[in-house]
């Protein structure tokens, strides 16, 4: 009686073992495929002339649904600076929709929402600000292996608190 219990305990330790290891197997495949669907990018940007700086960190990973649609999410840091005038530290973050209807062709759509603070010289007399900013991007672009180069427009853009010169923006986009 105590061979086949022990016996069984075996044969049922052994079949617990093997679920779980089938199961970690799988799991394994699934991170796997996830993985090579995921494309990083993003953008720097650096400026800089007689008494002003501005610098950019801006990155982004996008899921590749199928060979049409990706979907993704983008960070945005930005400092500038111009002197006796205002210095600004803008933080936020995008949502990102991209869909090419043929290989050459990039559709665009982003949300960004970013966190603006303008300190003001204080010889100015111009109150700091800090507010939010959403800004709507609809967008085409000519699309080649992993570069996108084309134009953005801002449907939310309001001149008065935008961060962006104007509404129309050109942009280039790489995904590795």
């Amino acid at each position: 009686m105590k061979n086949v219990l022990d016996l069984l305990i075996k044969k049922w330790l052994f079949g617990v073992l093997f679920c779980l290891f089938s199961i970690t197997l799988n799991a394994q495949n699934e991170q796997r495929d996830f993985w090579s669907h995921v494309r990083f990018g993003g953008s720097l940007g650096l400026s800089f002339g007689d008494g002003f700086f501005s610098g950019t960190l801006a990155p982004s990973a996008i899921y590749e649904l199928n060979q049409y649609v990706a979907l993704g999410v983008g960070l945005n840091g930005t400092y500038s600076s111009r002197k006796n005038y205002h210095k600004s530290t803008i933080l936020g973050g995008s949502l990102i929709g991209l869909f090419r209807p043929i290989n050459e062709l990039q559709l665009s759509a982003e949300f960004e929402e970013l966190h603006v603070s303008r300190n003001w010289d204080s010889r100015l007399a111009i109150q700091d600000e800090d507010y939010w900013y959403p800004a709507l991007f609809i967008g085409a672009g000519y699309h080649a292996q992993n570069v996108t180069i084309g134009i953005r427009y801002d449907v939310l853009y309001d001149d008065n608190k935008s961060i962006y010169a104007n509404a129309w923006m050109p942009f280039v986009r790489v995904y590795f």
